[in-house]
Parts: structure tokens; sequence; C-alpha cells
């Protein structure tokens, strides 16, 4: 049997190639997930009922529905409908957006609606537009308040992965899985897995830290 360290020393560079992995699904997740949730807080902000209704409907169903039901249906249940193949990390980072978006856009609209109504009545006194004022005014604004929440999402995001180890994902989740199914070692496996994962959102709370200091003063 080998000693605990031999086997973590042996598992650390599959490891540390998953949370590459898991890095990269994450920030290309939250980077659609992002434009997806602007997109629709502006739309649950606006005047038009038909667009709050779309937004609420959507935000509604995508935080009404568990993550690896929406893995599921995108991975599963898509692509017999619609006669396509879809690759295991399209999906994943799809499921991902989708439903990272859905909080986002509730983000968003806090935000928004946190923000004097005076500052979008001086913005249109001195001639701007609504769409310019909401670009120049208000959304700089409110994106400085919401800062901690993106960073949130981010840690919430990140933690998701860890479901689309059942796609079979080469994520840290899947990559600690496929080592353990090798050596049996779930012990120091399991706790090396749970390291990176501390480390990885431990360094993203310091950032937001420092973010929320910065933008204080």
């Amino acid at each position: 049997m080998s000693s605990s360290w031999d086997v973590i020393v042996d598992a650390l560079p599959v490891l540390a190639q998953g949370s590459v992995v898991t890095l990269k699904i994450t920030v290309i997740s939250l980077f659609f997930a992002l434009l997806i949730g602007l997109l629709f807080g502006l739309m649950s902000t606006s005047r038009s009922k038909v667009l709050r209704g779309i937004a609420t409907a959507y935000v509604d169903f995508l935080r009404g529905t568990p993550l690896l039901v929406q893995i599921f249906f995108i991975y599963f249940g898509l692509p017999p409908v619609l006669d396509i193949k879809i690759p295991e990390t399209t999906a994943g980072i799809l499921a991902l957006s989708l439903n990272a978006g859905a909080y986002l856009a509730e983000i968003f609209r806090g935000g928004i609606l946190s923000i004097d109504k005076g500052q979008m009545e001086a913005a249109r006194s001195l001639g701007l537009t609504h769409g310019k004022s909401m670009r120049l005014v208000i959304l700089p604004q409110a994106v400085r308040r919401m800062i901690p929440a993106f960073v949130n999402q981010f840690i919430v995001t990140l933690k998701d992965t860890s479901l689309l180890t059942v796609i079979g994902i080469r994520e840290l989740m899947n990559s600690g899985e496929i080592i353990i199914s090798g050596n049996f070692r779930s012990f120091e496996i399991w706790a090396v897995v749970a390291v990176f994962y501390f480390l990885m959102i431990y360094i993203l709370s310091l950032l937001s830290r420092s973010l929320e200091r910065r933008f204080a003063k």
C-alpha cells in the first residue's frame, strides 16, 4: 500500500488539470451569464409589461428547477428532439450560463432599482435618451453596488461545476472520481479535491473584499 503522501503527490497533476478545466468552464459560463443577466435584468425593469413578464417567467423557471435537471434536459433531452449532438462541455456551459443568468438577472434588477430615480430624471433632463441614461449613468453606479453579489455568484457557479461530472466532463470532481476508481483511496483524494475547491474560492473571496474596499473609497 502506498503512503497517503505518495497517493496525494501522484494525484496532484491530474487534479490540477481538473481545476484548470473547472476554472475555464466557470469563467466562460459567467461571461455568457452576465450577458444573459444584463439582458433580462433590463427587461425586468422595463416599462413594457410583456418584457417584464418574459423576464419574470425566465427567472422563475430557471431558479425554480434544479440545476441537475437542467443539465440532463440540455444534454440528454434536447439532442433527440433537435436531432443534433451537443458536446458535453457545450451542454455544461449552456446549463451553467442559463442557470447563473437567472440569478444575475435578479442582481442586475436589484442594483438598477437601488439607484435613486432622480438620477434617471436628471440624465433625461440633460437630453440623454433612456438607453444612454441607463448605460452612462445608472449602470455604472449600480455595478459598483453589485460587485459583492457578482463575486458570490462566481463562487456558486464554480461549486456548481461539480455537477457536470454526471455528463463526463473532466473537471475537478470527475478527475477525483477517476483517480479513486483506480486506487480506491477515497479519503486522501476527496481531501485534496476539497482543498483545491477551498483555495479557488478563498482567492475569490479575497478578491471580493479587495474590490469592496476599493469601491468604498
